[in-house]
């Protein structure tokens, strides 16, 4: 597998799955449900360990339960795109954990780290790069500080660094990073999701990430061949479809973000709402309001496969 086939992948729907539990433990059957889910609605980059997946609230043990299961869940019909962080040696551990099992790619997360200086930020991608020169990776942008030569910086030093996941909520300002760094230096997506994936592809970005996918796979798929074909008027359509379903997600600083997703998976027998602090479950009123959402999708897509009602149900 070439950089250049890792590349195209990266040009696409990049899935953002959820990490279920049960009993508050990580739900690992569930989790491979879910996966099967989406490589058989034709979704083929999927990043465990993501945002989408309360990345920063799973412990070591259960982050490598999730990459084993990735793996497993999907093996050659679709590319995962693995995400690591927090100390470098975790994020190296974490990488070598998914280079074992086969997966090639990895997304850093933005450091969480409270003080990040310019050259301590292109140290510490470049440390976790170098580290693993075969794992094709990906940068999360999510600070609009990150200049262009920062990215040339690092990429000079690890050629290894293919694309930018850019989830700065400024078309304006994707486009000129975009532009400085180099269009064709690395592949670019749009990192906040379905509703800036209109304007991105505007500027250039030619995959956007996506929890919603989780929900109803078709609907994302659909935008992206709207994308790819130009057909911008039909991409705002879909984009009207999804637009109350992604505020429910974005209010309040994104504090149910992830819960809303787990919420109408939860509703389609899928998976538990459960979810750890600093998250939290919703309020009564906007679970019916999440009802209402499933039910004008279900007049478009089959939300609730068969194969997947048989294995939910043999589970319960």
């Amino acid at each position: 597998m070439t950089f250049s086939e890792l590349r195209t992948a990266l040009a696409d729907v990049v899935a953002i799955p959820v990490t279920p539990y049960r009993d508050g433990a990580v739900d690992v059957a569930a989790f491979k449900l879910l996966l099967r889910r989406l490589v058989d609605n034709g979704v083929t980059t999927i990043t465990p360990n993501g945002n989408t997946s309360e990345f920063y609230a799973l412990t070591a043990q259960e982050r490598h339960q999730l990459i084993e299961a990735s793996a497993q869940a999907v093996g050659p019909e679709a590319f995962l795109l693995l995400g690591v962080g927090h100390d470098v040696e975790s994020a190296i551990g974490d990488v070598r954990a998914g280079a074992a099992v086969g997966i090639r790619m990895a997304m850093i997360h933005q450091p969480s780290h409270p003080h990040v200086s310019a050259a301590g930020w292109v140290e510490y991608h470049a440390r976790i790069a170098s580290a693993t020169p075969d794992t094709a990776f990906v940068l999360y942008i999510r600070n609009e500080w990150v200049t262009a030569a920062m990215l040339v910086e690092l990429a000079d030093r690890c050629p290894n660094v293919i694309g930018i996941k850019y989830a700065v909520p400024d078309p304006t300002q994707f486009a000129r990073i975009r532009d400085l760094a180099g269009a064709d230096r690395f592949v670019w997506i749009a990192g906040l999701a379905e509703p800036y994936a209109l304007s991105y592809a505007a500027h250039g970005a030619t995959g956007f990430t996506s929890g919603l996918v989780n929900v109803n796979p078709q609907l994302s798929l659909s935008l992206r061949d709207a994308l790819r074909s130009g057909d911008y008027r039909l991409a705002g359509n879909l984009l009207s479809r999804i637009s109350r379903f992604e505020e429910l997600r974005a209010e309040d600083r994104s504090a149910n973000n992830v819960s809303v997703v787990k919420e109408a998976l939860s509703q389609l027998g899928l998976c538990e709402r459960t979810i750890r602090p600093p998250s939290h479950e919703l309020e009564e009123g906007i679970r019916a309001e999440i009802a209402g959402i499933l039910a004008d999708w279900s007049t478009v897509n089959d939300l609730f496969p068969a194969d997947i009602r048989t294995e939910t149900a043999v589970r319960a």
